[in-house]
């Protein structure tokens, strides 16, 4: 069986046909590729989110909260309504002590603080047979007008394709940081990788282009990388992308990891890249609102009546597996938790 995300069959066979009730006050609910879901409240939209908790204690527990909050609230700040609330279930290991919890959960205030948002409801406790890294479940919500809402699937013929921080960078911070050992790289190559995990949040830059500019659909790249994300987008849209290869920003470290690993940076999970369609001209003030929340960011291609990807006219097919996954089983065999 396949490790991470399930594919779309399974969805299919599944989960979608089986949502419980059909209510009218939602606006947006499950599809493939679709970050969170819409309830309209009296005229209001509620974006909401769902995401598991994982902490990695090898990280420190300052830095593994700050990673794990900010996959929590990127699937609503893609959405352009910044995050307002969360509610947090924390199913914890009975090893990890009070002193770890606190620091966890002092760095996720001081964040929440820092972006507006309030906890409104959670859970925590101790159990058995509950293990790191995956320690519970939260909930991210937004409040904001339904014209504001930014949706995955809102790609147009015509729009141009924006990504930030290009293929891979989740998987080689992340992984070059648990299993340095486990990485034939020269010293400065290793710190380039690793430091890729500082590149692991897309929240600010979401809420900052959602902002700045008219923005017709953004999404994480997280498992499948930008290979999945951009035929999500194109699926959810019914859209054809077109990629120019060379535009496509690889930051430093990746290539060379990914290369370490023998897998397809493409397809590697990435949280932090954002993928983003808007029209031509709002490119330019797309690109400096993006640039002046300090990512690095290109203008990759464009889209058109359609369907599927296409990069330098070769189609690119949804990865369904990811690769990382694998690899990061393979290093914890050999070298341990981190």
């Amino acid at each position: 069986m396949d490790l991470g995300k399930v594919d779309r069959d399974f969805l299919d066979a599944h989960v979608l046909d089986h949502l419980g009730a059909s209510r009218d006050d939602v606006a947006l609910g499950p599809k493939h590729g679709v970050d969170f879901g819409v309830l309209d409240v009296d005229g209001t939209a509620l974006v909401a989110a769902t995401d598991p908790v994982s902490i990695l204690p090898a990280l420190g527990w300052e830095r593994a909260a700050e990673f794990a909050l900010s996959i929590v609230l990127a699937d609503v700040a893609v959405s352009g309504i910044p995050p307002s609330h969360l509610a947090v279930s924390f199913s914890l290991p009975p090893e990890m002590t009070d002193e770890a919890f606190a620091a966890v959960w002092e760095t996720v205030d001081a964040e929440c603080r820092d972006l507006g948002v309030s906890v409104l409801t959670g859970h925590t406790a101790r159990y058995g047979g509950c293990s790191f890294p995956w320690v519970g479940a939260a909930t991210a919500m937004a409040v904001g007008e339904h014209e504001d809402v930014v949706r995955p699937d809102g790609a147009r013929p015509g729009d141009r394709v924006l990504v930030t921080n290009g293929p891979a960078a989740e998987a080689t911070g992340l992984l070059t940081t648990l299993y340095p050992e486990g990485f034939d790289l020269d010293d400065a190559t290793l710190a380039d990788a690793q430091s890729r995990l500082d590149d692991a949040s897309c929240v600010r830059e979401a809420l900052r282009l959602a902002a700045a500019t008219d923005v017709h659909a953004m999404h994480d790249a997280t498992e499948g990388g930008l290979a999945g994300a951009l035929n999500e987008v194109a699926a959810g849209a019914g859209v054809r992308i077109d990629v120019d290869r060379e535009r496509v920003p690889f930051m430093p470290g990746v290539e060379a990891a990914c290369r370490d690993l023998d897998v397809d940076p493409w397809a590697c999970t990435s949280a932090g890249t954002l993928v983003a369609a808007v029209p031509p001209e709002a490119v330019d003030g797309a690109l400096a609102a993006l640039r002046d929340e300090g990512a690095t960011a290109a203008e990759i291609g464009r889209v058109s009546d359609g369907d599927g990807v296409f990069v330098d006219g070769d189609r690119l097919e949804h990865p369904d597996v990811d690769p990382s996954w694998a690899a990061f089983e393979a290093l914890s065999a050999e070298y341990g938790d981190g």
